[in-house]
């Protein structure tokens, strides 16, 4: 599709707030305590704003998983290589990997994209977007093109389009690629302007030695690239994945499509924080889950002004943590819809001065 990111961020005119006000009104009459759900009530109300509904049903739900393979992965920053990638793609096509088991607990479709797997596996399931076989190795020049960047974010708003079509009203991002921490702490460094040493974690368990080439991968990419931090395109073009970029386009799709999209872990948060500078109108519609263990994380929630509700310390990826988000929300729902004051004989609460 064509992305035109200036006339898509023209079309977005954020939080619905007479729908906010209504949800806080709706709120004041559910028999409990005032703001006793806390973070959970401004989640609620906050869905409310995106969809324009104060009354709104999230039963159904999916999470989307980007899955793509990273050259930079040549530069010893992983403990295994693009084989993984196409394993676990499958698996998420099958219906089981770690993330289809939580998800049936949440009651959530899963929905893997292919848009960039080295080694594409025989899948059924897996729906092939595919830009390329992986992007190259920034540590000898930029991860792909800034057209090829376009289509992979043009790919996230065209699979958010569809999944409104399709009857969804909450969708989870999620990501598969061997190497995809090193690709996200490269953009965040950039667009947080901090060095790489403070950022960059170890991933699915580096060595010490690891996480030293790790780090020196990321310092040589930013060098031989010089990415323009107040051009995410560019960053996301030179040092990013085609799963990071598929994910900022689904936080802009689903902006657009007024349908709430959760962020996942550290690399779906880099998605995030690159898709606001890509189209800042987009950031209404995006939800926080939980705060992954990445030392990036806080970082990036902060740029955001977004509080995870959940501290876990996870960071398994493929939205697991989005997906812990849903049976909290369904709790939080079942009061929200369920009794006021009126319905037992008891006044409401007024608030305090």
């Amino acid at each position: 599709m064509n992305v035109d990111l200036n006339e898509i961020n023209s079309r977005l005119t954020g939080l619905d707030e007479a729908a906010v006000k209504a949800s806080l009104e709706r709120w004041s009459l559910v028999a409990k305590p005032l703001k006793s759900l806390g973070a959970l009530e401004d989640l609620v109300t906050r869905i409310a704003g995106i969809t324009g509904e104060a009354r709104f049903d999230i039963g159904k739900r999916a999470l989307v998983v980007m899955c793509a393979d990273n050259g930079v992965i040549a530069q010893g920053v992983t403990q295994t290589d693009e084989s993984i990638t196409a394993l676990v793609a499958a698996d998420l096509a099958k219906g089981c990997s770690s993330a289809n088991l939580m998800a049936r607990v949440a009651r959530a479709d899963v929905i893997p994209v292919d848009v960039g797997v080295k080694y594409p596996p025989e899948a059924p399931g897996l729906i092939s977007r595919r830009i390329a076989a992986g992007t190259r190795d920034f540590t000898s020049g930029p991860a792909m093109t800034r057209e090829q960047a376009l289509r992979a974010i043009g790919v996230g708003i065209e699979t958010a389009r569809e999944c409104r079509e399709k009857g969804y009203r909450l969708i989870a991002t999620g990501e598969m690629g061997i190497g995809n921490t090193t690709t996200s702490a490269a953009v965040a460094a950039v667009l947080l302007g901090c060095e790489p040493r403070g950022i960059t974690g170890r991933g699915a368990g580096l060595s010490d030695e690891g996480l030293k080439r790790k780090i020196a991968a990321i310092e040589k990419g930013i060098a031989v690239n010089r990415p323009d931090a107040d051009d995410a395109l560019d960053v996301l073009a030179k040092l990013g994945g085609f799963d990071i970029a598929a994910m900022a386009g689904l936080f802009i799709g689903g902006a657009l499509e007024r349908l709430p999209v959760v962020i996942d872990g550290v690399i779906s948060a880099v998605g995030a924080l690159a898709a606001r500078r890509l189209c800042p109108g987009c950031a209404f519609a995006m939800i926080p889950s939980h705060m992954s263990a990445e030392p990036a994380a806080r970082r990036i929630f902060g740029e955001l002004g977004l509080e995870p509700v959940i501290r876990a310390g996870m960071r398994l990826g493929e939205g697991t943590g989005a997906l812990c988000l849903f049976p909290l929300l369904d709790m939080a729902m079942a009061l929200y819809d369920g009794l006021v004051f009126s319905d037992i004989g008891m006044e409401a609460y007024t608030p305090q001065s």
